[in-house]
C-alpha cells in the first residue's frame, strides 16, 4: 500500500508506481525464457511481452501530453506485445524504469494537472466528440492500464510456475516467512 501522500499529485503518482511495481513484481524470478511465454489460450501475451506493452503504452500517453503526434500502427501495437529476440527480461525491467522516471519528471513539472491534452483524432477507439482530456485524466488512466495489465500479468505468472502476488512480493521485498507467507523461491532441481 502507498504510504499517506500530501496532495494530488503525489496521490496519482504514487498509486501508478504501485501499479507498475505489481507488474515488475510478477517478473521476479523469471528467466527470458519464461519470460517470453504465453501459458494461455491468448498468442499475445507473456509477462515480458506485458512489460514492454506498458513501457510503450506510458511512454505514448506522456507523449501525447506533450503534444508529439501519435505514429503507432496496428502492426506496431501487436510488435510492443511481443518480446524480440534480442531482448532480455531485465532490458524491458530497465527501460521500463526509464519510462517512469521520464513520466515522474514531467508531471512534476507541469504546474496544473488540469492543463488540457489533446484528444488525437483518428484514432478510432478515441471519442470523436471530446476536444481534450486533462493532465490528470491521463494519470487515471495509466494507472487503469497498468493495473489491468498486472491483473494479466498474475495470471500469466500463475501459469508458468504457481507462484502467487503476495509470495512473490513477499520475495520481491524480502520478507520474512510466517506462519500464513512464505516468500517465492525458485523451484529446484532434483536428480
Amino acid at each position: 500500500m502507498i504510504p499517506p501522500v500530501a496532495d494530488e499529485r503525489e496521490n496519482l503518482l504514487a498509486y501508478l508506481a504501485e501499479q507498475r511495481k505489481g507488474i515488475r513484481t510478477t517478473a521476479h524470478g523469471l528467466t527470458d525464457e519464461q519470460a517470453r511465454l504465453r501459458p494461455i489460450p491468448s498468442s499475445a501475451l507473456s509477462v515480458g511481452g506485458l512489460i514492454k506493452h506498458v513501457t510503450v503504452m506510458e511512454r505514448t500517453w506522456m507523449g501525447t501530453v506533450l503534444g508529439q503526434p501519435r505514429t503507432m500502427s496496428e502492426s506496431a501495437y501487436r510488435d510492443d506485445f511481443t518480446v524480440g529476440p534480442d531482448e532480455s527480461l531485465q532490458s524491458l525491467l530497465d527501460q521500463y524504469a526509464e519510462a517512469a522516471t521520464e513520466t515522474e519528471t514531467m508531471i512534476v513539472g507541469i504546474a496544473d494537472l488540469g492543463q488540457p491534452v489533446p484528444v488525437p483524432k483518428g484514432v478510432p477507439w478515441f471519442p470523436s466528440d471530446v476536444d481534450a482530456w486533462s493532465v490528470r485524466w491521463v494519470l487515471a488512466h495509466l494507472i487503469e492500464e497498468v493495473a489491468r495489465h498486472a491483473g494479466h500479468a498474475d495470471i500469466l505468472r500463475e501459469a508458468i510456475d504457481g507462484a502467487t502476488m503476495y509470495e512473490l512480493v513477499a520475495a520481491a521485498d524480502g520478507w520474512p516467512e510466517t506462519d500464513w507467507l512464505k516468500p517465492w523461491r525458485p523451484a529446484t532441481v532434483t536428480d
